[in-house]
């Protein structure tokens, strides 16, 4: 077992981390107060392949391994989560089923443009009814000669207002239950396609999270991913990949909070010694070390796993997790540190105490993973 990470591997954490520090730094503030898209910095990070960077050349991506997907997620995250996560949802979200699930027409046509960054796409997958219980979906797909005609609303849906593309679940045949479910290429300008309030949120601020509402939306047959009766295998199956980046996310922000913990204690100055000195502050920082490092370990498994075409699953759920439940931690304690400068904006640890609280429920909640845990386990499948 090697945990070595290869040259290539640390080359493109350094390049994620230059970019993190030199592009994104300077927006992460604004970002955050003014709820702001950075387009800038997105097409930067279109430049670099990020907005692509599992999918492979052919289709206009990077070509890159999902532990290489990881390491940027995570040195983005310790700058600014909003903007690992408006990268994370268009790559795991939109291009990722297009890219396992579509025609090569749908390749073509929608993938190259968005590995590329040319474009925003989003997953709508969501409703006021359906959270955790997807299979409660009730948009409806219902044939008309080559088309479909969507009509149903969605919640929650991350890069709404900028997506120029949409991947929808919807229910094709009521009969059948989930397996009743198919999943649609949808173009966000099409008649009927409305994006509705953007949501105003504790956290990841610069993500526009939005309603979308579909009424007699007409969507070609071509545009169909899978076969009918596919939405919802592949929304689980999307949802799956999705989690290990959600776990950089809270990786990257704890990482962040220690950081910034670490550095405090050494410069803060009370009763005549720095707080690192005293020990219960010690013990506060060591407690944080290790439950970092354990969730960066089952995020790099999950990650390397999925590379090595076996079974993630249980490692993405127990990454998915581990580390949303460390960020919890690191970041309460690191503002604690911090005492009364953790609470102002001064300091950036009250914005990764927010963005942190995001990351237990998005992609799954830790509810559903203890689900998911258990049921593997039970099954003995380790």
């Amino acid at each position: 077992m090697d945990f070595e990470l290869s040259e290539e591997h640390r080359m493109i954490r350094e390049t994620a981390r230059d970019f993190a520090e030199k592009v994104v730094a300077p927006y992460a503030a604004k970002i955050d107060e003014e709820e702001y898209f950075p387009k800038e910095v997105v097409a930067q990070a279109a430049e670099l392949g990020f907005m692509g960077i599992t999918i492979p050349e052919e289709y206009g991506g990077a070509g890159m391994d999902t532990l290489s997907y990881v390491l940027m997620g995570e040195e983005i995250s310790k700058v600014c989560a909003s903007t690992a996560i408006i990268i994370g949802a268009h790559v795991s979200l939109a291009c990722d089923p297009i890219y396992r699930f579509g025609s090569e027409y749908l390749k073509k046509k929608y993938l190259i443009p968005l590995a590329k960054g040319e474009m925003i796409g989003c997953l709508a997958v969501t409703e006021p009814g359906a959270g955790s219980d997807v299979g409660s979906v009730k948009t409806s797909a219902v044939k008309d000669g080559n088309f479909y005609i969507l009509n149903g609303s969605k919640i929650f849906i991350s890069n709404a207002a900028e997506a120029k593309v949409a991947v929808v679940l919807a229910v094709s045949d009521k009969s059948r239950g989930k397996r009743g479910m198919s999943m649609f290429v949808v173009e966000t300008d099409t008649p009927g396609f409305k994006v509705g309030k953007k949501e105003k949120k504790l956290g990841i601020k610069g993500s526009s999270t939005c309603e979308i509402s579909l009424e007699d939306v007409r969507v070609p047959r071509e545009n169909l991913l899978g076969n009918e009766g596919d939405g919802f295998k592949i929304a689980m199956m999307t949802f799956d990949g999705g989690r290990i980046l959600v776990a950089a996310q809270a990786l990257g922000i704890s990482q962040a909070a220690l950081d910034a913990a670490l550095k405090y204690s050494k410069e803060r100055v009370q009763f005549d010694a720095p707080l690192s000195s005293f020990q219960g502050i010690q013990w506060m920082l060591a407690e944080m070390a290790v439950e970092v490092e354990a969730a960066r370990l089952l995020t790099y498994k999950a990650a390397w796993l999925k590379d090595k075409g076996e079974d993630f699953v249980l490692h993405a759920s127990m990454a998915k997790l581990k580390a949303p439940t460390v960020s919890e931690f690191v970041t309460t304690r690191a503002l604690q540190i911090h005492g009364g400068y953790g609470y102002v904006k001064e300091f950036p640890l009250e914005r990764y105490y927010r963005d942190a609280r995001i990351t237990q429920i998005y992609e799954g909640t830790n509810e559903m993973q203890r689900l998911i845990i258990a049921r593997y386990i039970l099954k003995s499948v380790f």
